[in-house]
C-alpha cells in the first residue's frame, strides 16, 4: 500500500527553545489511505508540531515531509488542495454564521457554486447543522463548533484530513457523532476510487484504540508506531482490580504505588485499577483494605502508561498519607428547584441536589446541557430565575459576595494571567483574596512547594506547558484555603499522567474535608467521583454512584458496561 504521507528523520527546534530542545526528534513514519492514524502522547510531546508538518505550515529542522509526492518544505503549495486541517482552536470565524463559514472555506478552496452547493448540503446534513446555517458560529454549543470545523476541513474532499484534539471538550455523545462522520466520509471517499486518509491527535485514549495504527511520541521522539493490539498484548496477564470500599479508594492509590511490582493505580469507582510490572503477581486484596483482587483485560491506556514509565521511570512513590478522620456530617451545597432563564429559553429546570462535606461531586451532561450555568449560578457569578441554592451556609439570593469568600474556582480554559510569571500570579490572586503581609507570603511559598513550581516561578504563565498551567490554575484556587473547590472541566486536553497527578491532589483534599464540584466530559475520570449528577436539557436525570450508574446499564449484551455506556444510555433515553 503506498503511504499518502511520509516523514523521514523529521526534526523540528523552535528558535529560542530552552537549551535547543527539539520538539520533534528523528521521526520517521508513514501516514496509509484508507484508515485512521492516531498520534497520542504527554503535553508537550509533538503532536500538533508533527501535524503542522504534514499540513506544511512549518519547515524541518532537518529531516524531510512528503505528501502525496510533494516535498513539503519545496512544494506545498501542490499539495495543500489535497490536505484538510481542523486546528485544535476549530479555525472558524465565531462572529460569521454556519453558512458564512462554508462559504468562505469553499472560496478558499476554489469550489465552483454547484459544486459548492452540493458538497455544502451534503455535510450539513451529516453533522445535523443543517438547521443552524444561519447561527453565528460563536453561538454553538461545542460539540456543534466541532462538527462545522469538521464539515469544514471535509469540504473539498481532501486525500489527507488532519484532525488536532478535534473531541477536546466535547461530551461523549458527541465525540462518537464526530467518529460516525469521520467514518462515513472515509468510506464515501472509497466508493468514489480516492481512499482518504486521516491522521487523528488526541488525548482520549479509548479515541485511540479505534484507530489502525497509532503514533505515540514523547518528548519529540516517537517511541511506538503499531496497532493497538501490539501496545495491548506485553500487557496480558498484568492488569487486575481490587474490588474495596468506597472510603478506602483515594488512600488505597497511594498504598498500591508503594508495593513491588505495582507500576500504576488508579480509581475505577468502587474498585482500584493495577497495573503490574512484568512477572509480578497481583497483591492480595487485604493489603489495600479490599475484598477481592481479579484479572481484568488491559486498555489502551494501560498501554501507553506502560510505556510512557519505561521510557521515563517515575520518582518513587510517597507513602500513602495517614487515614483522615471522617468529615463532618451535613450538606455544605444544597441545591432545591433552581432554575435559570434567559428569556423565553429555560437554561436550568427545576434542579436539585445536595453535596455533603469532603464529597467529590460530579455534573456531567452533553454540551448545552445546562452544566455551565448551573455552575455560575452556585459560583455566585449568575443569579437564579427561581429556586434556592445554600453554598457553606450561605443563600446566594441573599449572600453571594460572602459564600464566594469560600469558594475556590478553576476555570475551564486558562484565566490567568499569560504575561505575568508563576510567582506575580500568584501574588495577585493572593491579594485579591485579602491575603496580606506575612500571610500572603506564606501561602505563597506553600503553593510553590506543594505544587511543585518552584522551578518554574520566574517563567511567564503563557509559556507554561498544558499540566503546569493547569497546577498553577489549581494552585491559585486554593491560595485562601477555600472550604469548596469548583473545578470546571478542569483536564480538558490533558494527557493521562497530568491527569493522574491532578486527581491524587485532589484526591487528599477531599479526604481533608474541602468538597468538591466539577464538570467533566472524561468519563474515566468521573470515576473518581463518589457521586454523579446526570444533566440533559437543563434537568438531572439522574443522581447516583459511578458504580450504581454502570450497574444500572448491565445486560447479557454488556456484562461489564462502561461509565459512557451508562450515559450514553441516559441521554439516549432522554431524547426518546
Amino acid at each position: 500500500m503506498t503511504a499518502l504521507a511520509r516523514t523521514e528523520g523529521l526534526s523540528h527546534v523552535f528558535p529560542g527553545k530552552a537549551g535547543g530542545a527539539r520538539a520533534l526528534d528523528n521521526i520517521t513514519a508513514e501516514i496509509a489511505p484508507g484508515v485512521i492514524t492516531g498520534v497520542v502522547g504527554p503535553d508537550g510531546a509533538g503532536k500538533t508540531t508533527l501535524l503542522r508538518h504534514l499540513a506544511g505550515l512549518l519547515r524541518p529542522s532537518a529531516g524531510r515531509v512528503e505528501v502525496l509526492g510533494h516535498d513539503m518544505a519545496m512544494a506545498a503549495a501542490a499539495a495543500h488542495p489535497f490536505i484538510g486541517y481542523m486546528p485544535q482552536r476549530f479555525g472558524l470565524y465565531e462572529d460569521l454564521t454556519v453558512g458564512e463559514n462554508l462559504a468562505l472555506f469553499a472560496d478558499l478552496h476554489g469550489l465552483r457554486d454547484a459544486a459548492r452547493a452540493q458538497r455544502s448540503a451534503m455535510l450539513l446534513s451529516f453533522t445535523g447543522l443543517a438547521p443552524f446555517t444561519a447561527r453565528q458560529a460563536g453561538a454553538l454549543s461545542g460539540g456543534m463548533k466541532q462538527k462545522l470545523g469538521l464539515a469544514c476541513a471535509l469540504l473539498a474532499r481532501p486525500r489527507l484530513l488532519l484532525l488536532d484534539e478535534p473531541s477536546v471538550g466535547v461530551d461523549p455523545a458527541s465525540r462518537r457523532e464526530l467518529w460516525r462522520i469521520v467514518e462515513r466520509m472515509m468510506a464515501e471517499a472509497k466508493a468514489a476510487g480516492a481512499e482518504m486518509g486521516v491522521v487523528w491527535a488526541t488525548s482520549y485514549l479509548d479515541e485511540a484504540e479505534r484507530c489502525a495504527k497509532v503514533l505515540l511520541l514523547h518528548e519529540g521522539r516517537l517511541l511506538s508506531a503499531a496497532p493497538p493490539a501490539e501496545f495491548l498484548a506485553p500487557l496480558a496477564g498484568r492488569v487486575c482490580r481490587v474490588t474495596l470500599p468506597a472510603a478506602q479508594r483515594r488512600r488505597a492509590v497511594a498504598l498500591a504505588k508503594t508495593l513491588p511490582g505495582v507500576l500504576d493505580a488508579l480509581v475505577q469507582g468502587d474498585s482500584l485499577r493495577l497495573v503490574l510490572a512484568p512477572g509480578a503477581t497481583p497483591p492480595a486484596a487485604a493489603l489495600l483494605g479490599g475484598s477481592e483482587t481479579s484479572l481484568v483485560p488491559p486498555r489502551f491506556e494501560d498501554g501507553f502508561i506502560d510505556r510512557l514509565l519505561a521510557a521515563t521511570p517515575p520518582d518513587p512513590p510517597a507513602p500513602p498519607p495517614p487515614a483522615a478522620p471522617p468529615p463532618p456530617d451535613g450538606a455544605v451545597i444544597e441545591v432545591r428547584d433552581l432554575i435559570r432563564r434567559f428569556g423565553d429559553f429555560v437554561a436550568v429546570d427545576h434542579v436539585s441536589f445536595s453535596i455533603a462535606r469532603g464529597e467529590i461531586f460530579g455534573l456531567l451532561g452533553p454540551n448545552g446541557a445546562g452544566k455551565s450555568t448551573t455552575f455560575r449560578m452556585l459560583c455566585g457569578l449568575l443569579r437564579p430565575s427561581a429556586g434556592s441554592a445554600l453554598v457553606a451556609g450561605q443563600n446566594l439570593l441573599t449572600a453571594a459576595a460572602e459564600a464566594r469568600a469560600k469558594l475556590g474556582y478553576m476555570a475551564q480554559k486558562f484565566s490567568l494571567y499569560g504575561e505575568l510569571t508563576v510567582r506575580q500570579n500568584l501574588d495577585f490572586f493572593a491579594r485579591s483574596y485579602g491575603l496580606r503581609g506575612a500571610a500572603r507570603q506564606r501561602a505563597i511559598t506553600d503553593a510553590l512547594a506543594r505544587f511543585e513550581l518552584d522551578a518554574v516561578a520566574g517563567n511567564v504563565a503563557g509559556a507554561l506547558p498544558l499540566g503546569l498551567k493547569q497546577r498553577l490554575s489549581l494552585a491559585a484556587a486554593l491560595l485562601h484555603e477555600p472550604e469548596i473547590l469548583f473545578l470546571d472541566e478542569p483536564t480538558s486536553g490533558v494527557d493521562p499522567l497530568n491527569r493522574r497527578a491532578f486527581w491524587a491532589r485532589i484526591g487528599e483534599l477531599a479526604a481533608r474535608g474541602v468538597t468538591v464540584l466539577v464538570t467533566s466530559h472524561f468519563m474515566d475520570e468521573a470515576e473518581y467521583c463518589d457521586r454523579l449528577a446526570i444533566i440533559n436539557a437543563g434537568r438531572v436525570l439522574v443522581t447516583d454512584t459511578p458504580a450504581a450508574l454502570r450497574a444500572s446499564v448491565r445486560s447479557p449484551d454488556l456484562p461489564d458496561p462502561t461509565l459512557e455506556d451508562a450515559f450514553i444510555s441516559l441521554i439516549d433515553g432522554a431524547a426518546a
